[in-house]
């Protein structure tokens, strides 16, 4: 094998989302993903049917990966997949196939952490755009469905959690609200989407007493039920009136709170390069509060593509780039975990 065979392919399976990228050195070639519809009318994944798609997916994501890359599969230097968090069943799927191309191609097998590979999404670089990227050590906020963290990024694989939620993650807080408010699955997005048209001064919650740089929003989550709860006892269509000011209200006080913390993180750490990444990352009211405050206090602010906000293997396949570089590779034994810290 070539030194400058640089050529990777990365593949993300741990929730709903089937997909394969394919990157030179830090270049992506391609990002393919298919989604799954199913769960909708269930109002969330549904562990048992995200894996049979995955099953379904994986191959035909793979080769529209390369094709769109102009890349075969014998020109690859390595497999960079997802090994975990995530769900099990869907993280068997990418893993088991992972493998198997390994083996049949003879080439390195590099297992990666989501959570990293959501941070390290910053360091992907696209034709034709121009390339930026935070210098370390920075500060990173990952908001998602599943973790609300924040990590001090010393180098591209040196990151250490000094903040992270202690009960519900942000982007769970966000698509519980959803569902109470009797929005389909996923809720996250819509909350964002009609906050726009309302009033965030509307209804106000009480913010989280928590020390330090750790979050907590299961009392946010609980306040907003008791206001629904409530209001309509005395309105049964108090919701459908005030879906709007419900949804800036709420999104407005998660968003504060994250905010805070990182404002709090900045100031004990002194640094100013600042970051956010994970699906909550693509929430309107958080690029703009970020924006806002980075302008205030003099941050040099990092604000992730949408494309790579939500879950995709562009990052899997950066993350096994780095991980190349000082060949950190895996035997063919390695197993899935749903569990993985940073």
């Amino acid at each position: 094998m070539n030194d400058d065979r640089m050529k990777i392919l990365g593949i993300e399976s741990s929730c709903d989302d089937t997909a394969a990228a394919v990157i030179d050195n830090t270049l992506l070639l391609s990002n393919i993903i298919a989604g799954q519809q199913v769960h909708k009318d269930y109002g969330g994944v549904v562990p048992e049917l995200a894996s049979r798609a995955h099953q379904q997916n994986i191959v035909p994501v793979i080769d529209a990966a390369l094709k769109k890359a102009g890349v075969t599969k014998e020109e690859l230097c390595a497999i960079a997949f997802t090994r975990g968090p995530g769900l099990m069943g869907s993280l068997l799927v990418g893993v088991s196939f992972a493998k198997a191309m390994s083996l049949a191609l003879n080439i390195p097998l590099i297992e990666v952490n989501h959570l990293q590979a959501h941070i390290l999404a910053h360091f992907i670089h696209t034709p034709n755009e121009e390339y930026r990227c935070p210098s370390f050590p920075f500060l990173c906020l990952t908001v998602s469905g599943g973790h609300t963290q924040i990590v001090l990024v010393k180098g591209h694989l040196q990151m250490e959690i000094i903040g992270q939620t202690q009960d519900d993650a942000a982007g769970e807080a966000f698509d519980k609200a959803a569902k109470i408010m009797g929005l389909p699955y996923p809720g996250g997005p819509l909350v964002d989407k009609y906050a726009k048209e309302g009033n965030h001064d509307a209804f106000t919650f009480p913010k989280p007493k928590i020390q330090g740089l750790d979050f907590s929003f299961s009392g946010l989550k609980t306040s907003f039920l008791y206001l629904i709860r409530d209001e309509t006892k005395k309105d049964s269509e108090f919701v459908s009136k005030r879906q709007n000011d419900l949804c800036a209200s709420f999104q407005y006080s998660v968003v504060n709170i994250l905010i805070d913390k990182l404002k709090l993180a900045s100031e004990q750490t002194g640094i100013k390069e600042i970051a956010i990444a994970g699906g909550v990352s693509a929430n309107s009211g958080l690029r703009d509060a970020l924006k806002v405050t980075g302008d205030k206090l003099g941050w040099n602010i990092f604000i992730p593509k949408m494309a790579y906000c939500t879950d995709n293997a562009a990052m899997i396949a950066i993350t096994g780039y780095f991980k190349y570089l000082n060949k950190e590779f895996v035997d063919i034994d390695v197993t899935p975990v749903t569990r993985y810290p940073i």
